[in-house]
């Protein structure tokens, strides 16, 4: 994958969710909660402030994430699913 995400946003490869089965119930797939957790492929630079002066980001490749259910934006590259979203948006590291 080649990709290069802009400022402080981060690309994140969410989990894959298990399926669970109770009983003889299958939940369908459109009611199934999306994963919260995710991975850091790629970071940004960072933001830079007023001054000119660029802002550390926290996040590195490799990081296991928590993130916000409708946290940032969904891409699909070379038939694999991403979320692009702010560094912000992310609340936990792993």
């Amino acid at each position: 994958m080649n990709i290069k995400p802009l400022a402080d946003r981060v690309v994140v490869k969410p989990l894959e969710e298990t399926e669970v089965k109770k009983g003889n119930i299958i939940i369908p797939d459109t009611a199934k909660e999306k994963p919260q957790q995710g991975t850091v492929v790629a970071v940004g630079p960072g933001s830079l402030t007023e001054d000119g002066k660029r802002i550390k980001m926290e996040l590195k490749e490799g990081d296991k994430v928590l993130y916000g259910k409708y946290s940032g934006t969904e891409v699909t590259i070379d038939d694999e699913d991403y979320l692009i979203m702010r560094e912000s948006d992310v609340l936990a590291i792993i």
